[in-house]
């Protein structure tokens, strides 16, 4: 095999290097401790540790939320912990996609309306291409029989399978999960899991998730852990 076939395949879609994060001026706390983890396109991953371990802060920095104290974060190429609000604005909306704990869909819209949101960010009006996508999107989560539902109407799971569709519309290079299933049963935990591995394998899209669900951490292909603020265990499934 072509050696530039071989490194394109192995290429690193985020990267932390030496990141340290310390909250407060005088009372000091540092969440992260020399932090040096990459990630491959294309794979799927977990993070777990214990509450206060840093893990949410580490996923906050790969997706450019918060900024560490030093050291220097990478995506897809590129230096993110030094550009400007407007390039960081620019670099999330174009290429990572979030699902958080708590949905956090517009209640006064409708499921295939949020699934816009992300889109319209950037773009006044859908176009007909990017309503196909959320459409093909509503679909493969399962949603399309209630696509026009207020987000208010829709059950935890189907809410949460919905956020899943939103993260994917700008068609992200990774997608940050965190706790995605925190507030479902077994059940929709099941359904939530299986649909975001499927999502992976499709479009081939760079999972990173956080659970506390050692369950799910079992069946993606890596696990790392992260405990007082450093990794502690980093293994491949």
């Amino acid at each position: 095999m072509d050696k530039n076939i071989i490194q394109l395949e192995n290429r690193n879609i985020t990267e932390l290097k030496n990141i340290n994060k310390i909250y407060g001026k005088v009372m000091k706390t540092q969440v992260l401790s020399d932090i040096n983890v990459a990630f491959k396109e294309k794979s799927f991953n977990s993070i777990i540790g214990e509450s206060g371990s840093g893990k949410s802060t580490m996923l906050n920095i790969m997706g450019t939320l918060d900024k560490p104290t030093n050291g220097e974060v990478y995506i897809d190429g590129q230096r993110t912990d030094l550009m400007t609000a407007d390039e960081l604005a620019e670099t999330r909306n174009q290429k990572i996609g979030f699902i958080f704990q708590f949905h956090y869909l517009l209640p006064d819209f409708t499921a295939l309306e949020n699934v816009f949101i992300p889109y319209m960010i950037k773009n006044v009006k859908p176009t007909k291409e990017v309503k196909e996508r959320a459409l093909e999107l509503l679909e493969l989560v399962g949603l399309s029989k209630v696509k026009n539902n207020l987000a208010t109407n829709m059950s935890g799971g189907q809410q949460q399978r919905a956020t899943i569709a939103r993260a994917l519309i700008n068609n992200p290079r990774m997608i940050l999960a965190d706790e995605p299933t925190g507030n479902l049963d077994s059940q929709s935990t099941e359904n939530v899991y299986g649909i975001m591995r499927e999502m992976n394998e499709k479009f081939k899209t760079t999972f990173i998730i956080i659970t506390h669900d050692k369950r799910i951490a079992e069946r993606t292909d890596r696990i790392l852990e992260i405990s007082d603020g450093k990794i502690v265990l980093d293994k491949n499934n």
